[in-house]
């Protein structure tokens, strides 16, 4: 899935609609960024509504970045014929933060097993092809904490080293919370550790 130790693919925005076809059977493909399976569940139920005379909405996702969840479901097809196809080809775009749905509508003429996973596999290839696939990096966050008279101290070192800033508060008692490559995350918290009166905390994403 990663192409170093801090990157990882992912799409950034949903693809068009595809259609495969195959004995008289149409195979509808659609590839969704997500994030949360309540985003999954509400996209089905939009797919769903849309093709609601379809037989079947077979459909995969992977969610994560380091800590992979993901699901295939097979929607009354054979078992294993659908959902782990369509797993597989996010498998083999090696992307994550992903929902494929394909909805078949029967064309009167059975595909039998192979032919199912055939159409699934080719369905989902079309779907996944059809976006615009991105590398991200993997980012880790801290917490600065510090007083005023260190700000220029704190901001100089954030721009040398090109950090990302996320939010801040700025008081007497400045808050910055930053966002670090995972690879260059250690010597960026031993950097403001050493730092007199500036104090960093990593913080769970």
């Amino acid at each position: 899935m990663t192409t170093s130790d801090d990157t990882y693919k992912t799409i950034n925005t949903s693809g068009s609609e595809t259609l495969f076809k195959d004995k008289n059977s149409k195979f509808y493909g659609y590839a969704f960024p997500v994030t949360t399976e309540e985003e999954i569940k509400n996209l089905l139920a939009t797919i769903k509504k849309k093709h609601h005379a379809a037989r079947h909405w077979c459909y995969a996702w992977q969610l994560g970045i380091e800590k992979i969840r993901y699901r295939a479901n097979d929607d009354g097809e054979p078992s294993n014929s659908a959902g782990q196809p369509i797993y597989g080809q996010i498998q083999s775009f090696e992307v994550t933060n992903v929902l494929v749905i394909v909805v078949r509508y029967f064309g009167g003429v059975k595909l039998g097993v192979g032919g199912l996973i055939n159409a699934y596999r080719s369905s989902a290839q079309l779907a996944l092809a059809a976006t615009r696939i991105v590398e991200k990096t993997i980012n880790i966050h801290f917490l600065l904490t510090f007083n005023y008279p260190k700000m220029n101290t704190v901001m100089r070192a954030i721009k040398e080293h090109q950090l990302t800033i996320t939010d801040q508060t700025l008081a007497l008692d400045c808050k910055l919370y930053i966002s670090v490559r995972k690879k260059t995350a250690a010597s960026i918290a031993s950097l403001f550790e050493k730092m007199y009166e500036v104090s960093i905390q990593q913080l769970d994403t």
